[in-house]
């Protein structure tokens, strides 16, 4: 397939194109090359590359940005998905689409399951849904919620800590968000062959196994021979950032799973290899 991936400068978006690339044909849009808030701009992209699948990662990721500018974040992470849905219209391209676990509430107390009601709390989980609902109106789509992302090329969630480490410098994160985690090659691989089979639908994605961002951190810091006890934990109420973070976001796989496909592979092994291979790149 010839397939297009927006946001292709972004941490999920490098994944994407190192891993489709290797059975694909691959047009990695970036934002200069492709700004989704652009309508006529996208269409004559898509048009001019007459792709078979568009993989729409492209968004503003960041909670506390779209906290603090909700009308930003309507621009890029909802318009800015109806213009590619419009885009495709015009075309037999499949979309899938990257969502989020914030579409959630965090209330739970048991995993959540794609049939479970989405009732976002943040400005980011509400742009996320309502960009879920513009895909929906194309048929064949693909939606993947996922957890929160490491993997190679980008900064993320653990290279940050890692770093903080390193310098001999305090890392402080959430004691209270309990959740996933996903290596966006992973993450790749698993789409890939879900687009492959055509099985359309909503999915959740994750490396099997739930954890919570202080786990993770040390865990991380462990594996890399770092000084862990420089990782402060703090309710995440405490840390003063604009968005709410979920407690709870823990999200079941039964689609993937009802649909014949098996799981990730467990997040603490994705982890250990995402780490050696940064240790490796510290160290050239």
């Amino acid at each position: 397939m010839k397939i297009a991936i927006t946001g292709a400068n972004g941490l999920l978006g490098n994944g994407l194109v190192l891993v489709f690339a290797e059975r694909h044909a691959v047009l990695p849009l970036t934002h200069a090359e492709c700004d989704v808030t652009d309508g006529a701009r996208v269409r004559a992209v898509f048009a001019k590359a007459q792709v078979e699948a568009v993989v729409h990662a492209a968004a503003i990721p960041d909670l506390d940005i779209c906290e603090a500018d909700p009308a930003h974040a309507y621009r890029v992470n909802v318009q800015g998905t109806r213009n590619v849905v419009e885009a495709v219209r015009e075309t037999s391209a499949s979309v899938a689409y990257i969502s989020s676990d914030s579409v959630f509430d965090g209330e739970k107390r048991t995993p959540y399951t794609e049939s479970d009601a989405p009732n976002p709390p943040t400005v980011y989980g509400w742009t996320k849904l309502q960009a879920e609902e513009a895909v929906r109106t194309l048929p064949g789509n693909f939606i993947f919620r996922i957890p929160v992302l490491f993997g190679p090329g980008k900064e993320n969630f653990i290279s940050k800590g890692l770093r903080k480490l390193a310098n001999g410098e305090e890392y402080v994160v959430a004691s209270d968000q309990l959740g996933g985690a996903l290596h966006t090659l992973d993450g790749a691989r698993k789409m890939m062959e879900v687009m492959e089979a055509g099985r359309a639908g909503t999915y959740h994605l994750a490396n099997t196994g739930a954890c919570d961002r202080l786990e993770l951190a040390r865990r991380a810091a462990k594996l890399a021979g770092l000084n862990g006890r420089r990782i402060v934990g703090k309710p995440s109420a405490e840390m003063g950032r604009p968005a709410k973070r979920l407690k709870y976001a823990v999200m079941e796989m039964h689609a993937l799973q009802d649909a014949g496909f098996a799981l990730p592979r467990p997040w603490e092994e994705a982890l250990a290899e995402y780490v050696r291979e940064w240790t490796i790149g510290q160290k050239s």
